[in-house]
C-alpha cells in the first residue's frame, strides 16, 4: 500500500480499510519511530529550557532577583544547556533538528538567544 501522508518514511498503512480492524495496522520502522519520538520530546523540552531561560532575563532585567539567586539560576541554565547537547549527541540530533518547521508560521523555536 502506499505511504502515509506527513509521515516521511515512517510507515505505510497495510490492508484495505473496509476488510476490518487489523485493515488500519500500520507498518513502522521502530528505529524512525525511536528517532521520531526522541526529537519530538527533545523538541519540547528545548522549547520550555528556552522560555524560562527567557523568564529569568526578564526578572534580572526588573531587578526581581538577588545577587545569588541570579548566580544560581545562571549556573542551572548553564547545566541544563549541557545536558540538553549531551542528549542531542546520545539521539544523534543537532539543535537544528530540533527547530520544527511550522510552515507559513515559521519555525517553532526563535532563532535569536536572549
Amino acid at each position: 500500500m502506499g505511504a502515509v501522508p506527513g509521515t516521511a518514511g515512517a510507515g505505510e498503512w497495510s490492508g484495505n480499510p473496509r476488510a476490518g480492524p487489523d485493515a488500519w495496522r500500520l507498518n513502522t520502522d521502530p528505529e524512525a519511530v525511536r528517532r521520531d519520538l526522541s526529537r519530538l520530546v527533545l523538541t519540547l523540552v528545548e522549547l520550555i529550557r528556552q522560555l524560562v531561560e527567557r523568564q529569568c532575563v526578564r526578572r534580572m532585567d526588573q531587578g526581581d532577583l538577588s545577587d545569588e539567586q541570579i548566580e544560581t539560576l545562571g549556573l542551572t541554565l548553564m547545566r541544563l544547556e549541557e545536558a540538553m547537547t549531551e542528549l542531542c549527541e546520545r539521539f544523534g540530533l543537532s539543535p537544528s533538528d530540533l527547530n520544527l518547521d511550522l510552515g507559513p508560521l515559521g519555525t517553532l523555536l526563535p532563532t535569536d538567544t536572549p
